[in-house]
């Protein structure tokens, strides 16, 4: 199971393997606080889409596709995440405010449909 959530949410014992799915560290979360198993900043838009886009819900077909081409390359850490999410919970983390256009819900169903 994949889910997604904000890094300024309380962690939980249900989140699983918690993975941040963003190129920058998010402002004001210490990485203690962050409980995180790890960082998956390679999965992350590069810095060139991620300022393209913007969190501009009117980009965000756009920026599926650009994404989408994006994680082509990166079949080894994309089959880590689809085996643990076979094995367990795993949960994207991400720092935008915009709980439903945001890179880690993109990688999620990236994941998913792949």
């Amino acid at each position: 199971m994949i889910r997604t959530k904000r890094i300024y949410e309380e962690p939980s014992v249900d989140d699983g393997v918690r993975v941040l799915v963003d190129r920058i560290w998010p402002r004001g979360i210490s990485k203690e606080k962050a409980l995180l198993d790890r960082w998956e900043k390679d999965l992350a838009p590069s810095g060139e889409l991620r300022r393209w886009f913007g969190h501009d819900p009117a980009k965000w077909e756009e920026f599926l596709r650009r994404y989408r081409a994006e994680l082509e390359g990166k079949a080894e850490a994309l089959a880590r995440l689809r085996r643990e999410a076979d094995e367990g919970t795993i949960t994207l983390l991400y720092a935008a405010r915009d709980e439903t256009h945001n890179n880690a819900l993109a990688l999620k169903r990236y994941i998913e449909e792949e």
